[in-house]
């Protein structure tokens, strides 16, 4: 079981934080990509959620929740706000859900309550930082 990165994706579809966290199966952890190629893959994953809630069959839907690949899931939490934290880990991994639920928590503490964060701008916060890598287990 492993966490290999974490996303924070604004309601308009733009990338506001980005980390990635080496996992014990692959030191590396994920392929390194460009500041640029991260802001595509965001748009993208922005764009096929909001499809993915137009597309329910029972007519309500909030959109994707968990996306898996052959090799790794990404699981969403969609905020109030329209804010969606991405969590990107292996298909073992089962505490997804709840680390993205502590992530929220952390978000709004540590962001939100800043009054020099402008809302829906890059994340430039060391306590959130600090928070992120606690919860993470990076030092």
């Amino acid at each position: 079981m492993a966490i290999y990165g974490l996303w924070v994706i604004n309601k308009a579809g733009g990338l506001v934080y980005q980390k990635n966290f080496p996992a014990a199966s692959k030191p590396d952890g994920l392929a390194a990509l460009t500041s640029n190629e991260y802001l595509v893959l965001a748009g993208t994953l922005h764009g096929i959620h909001a499809i993915t809630a137009r597309l329910s069959p029972t007519g309500s839907s909030s959109g994707a929740e968990v996306i898996e690949g052959e090799t790794f899931k990404m699981t969403l939490k969609l905020t109030p706000t329209g804010t969606k934290f991405v969590l990107l880990t292996s298909l073992a991994e089962t505490s997804a859900e709840l680390m993205l639920g502590k992530v929220y928590e952390a978000y709004a503490d540590s962001v939100m309550k800043n009054p020099f964060q402008a809302p829906e701008m890059p994340i430039r916060s060391d306590g959130f930082d600090t928070k992120i890598n606690s919860l993470f287990g990076v030092a």
